[in-house]
């Protein structure tokens, strides 16, 4: 009860109470603050902020770092060690033969501009996988030549972009870091063979239990047991936000097998004036004519990059500028010896 001599509190003339409809535009307007920022933070979350799930321990990263101011010299080094000899797009060493060629088809719109290198190995041990920033996980990124040059690479091509997805098989020198089969693969062995698969019908320990020392999951097959798969059209890597219709002309990144230890990749450049990309189909024939076996589409578009002994053969993104990715394959003295 109030008291005699207590008066009760006076309101504000100049204060107005919100009202109703107010007070629910309020709410409205707070409910989409929240559900947009969530919505553009969970964007970034997925494909900008870093996940480093582990840190690789690498001899061969750790030795090339220490280099990684006078990289040219290093390999020159190295070179000399193995009894190599080299030109701008020949290396021969007592453990490897590289020959790259720049490959020109077509003219006017219709030009094709790719590179090809055939690899011949001693010991399959000569071929690798890095990551990079020396790191497994999701939105960690460098361009191929950055990698390539930590790991004291003498030919180097851009991976399957394993980072960008969050499945599939990964086991990358001899070590499985991922186990979410989902799509046809592909798989190095330990005797220089190469095997495309389908990830949901052979278990990453029977692949490691045969020798499987890396796997590459993106795709698709180009060619198995020697004949071209026939069928491209219905061909879905992921559902990633951003991604491009794969069946379209692109710059292409390709790997296959002619026999054991003897590989060829092709680089094809794209979006360019002087060269329109290729289609799948278009990528398989290059590949069949070439004697490859086996053979494997990897991650394209700016991602597709040749590197050798120091430098990048093709011309990224028709502009010779690399787009960062988070895993290569290059070749490397020494592994075996």
């Amino acid at each position: 009860m109030m008291k005699i001599d207590e008066k009760p509190p006076r309101k504000d003339p100049h204060k107005r109470p919100i009202s109703p409809r107010k007070r629910r535009w309020l709410i409205i307007t707070l409910v989409i603050v929240l559900a947009v920022g969530g919505i553009l933070y969970s964007l970034a979350d997925r494909y900008l902020i870093r996940h480093v799930q582990v840190v690789v321990a690498d001899e061969n990263t750790a030795t090339a770092t220490t280099n990684n101011a006078n990289d040219s010299t290093n390999i020159s080094t190295t070179a000399t060690e193995v009894n190599a000899t080299s030109d701008d797009w020949n290396y021969s060493s007592d453990d490897m033969k590289v020959s790259i060629e720049k490959v020109q088809t077509g003219s006017g719109s219709d030009q094709i501009t790719y590179y090809v290198a055939d690899v011949q190995l001693t010991d399959a041990s000569s071929l690798r996988t890095a990551l990079a920033d020396n790191s497994f996980g999701t939105n960690i990124t460098e361009n191929t030549s950055d990698i390539a040059a930590a790991n004291n690479a003498i030919f180097a091509i851009n991976g399957d972009y394993y980072g960008f997805r969050d499945d599939g098989v990964i086991i990358r020198n001899g070590t499985l870091y991922r186990d979410s089969p989902t799509r046809d693969a592909l798989a190095l062995f330990n005797d220089g063979t190469m095997k495309t698969y389908n990830e949901n019908e052979i278990s990453s320990s029977e692949l490691l239990a045969e020798g499987a020392t890396n796997t590459l999951s993106f795709g698709p097959i180009l060619i198995q047991d020697g004949e071209i798969v026939s069928d491209f059209s219905s061909v879905k890597i992921d559902n990633n936000f951003g991604n491009r219709s794969i069946q379209d002309t692109n710059p292409r990144t390709a790997i296959g097998m002619i026999a054991p230890n003897h590989y060829v990749f092709v680089v094809v450049d794209g979006r360019q004036d002087d060269s329109r990309g290729m289609t799948l189909a278009e990528l398989a024939d290059v590949m069949k004519g070439l004697g490859a076996t086996e053979a494997y589409n990897l991650d394209g578009g700016g991602s597709s990059t040749m590197y050798f002994m120091g430098r990048v053969v093709n011309n990224p993104l028709g502009r010779n500028q690399e787009r960062g990715v988070s895993d290569i394959l290059y070749l490397t003295e020494g592994q075996g010896s």
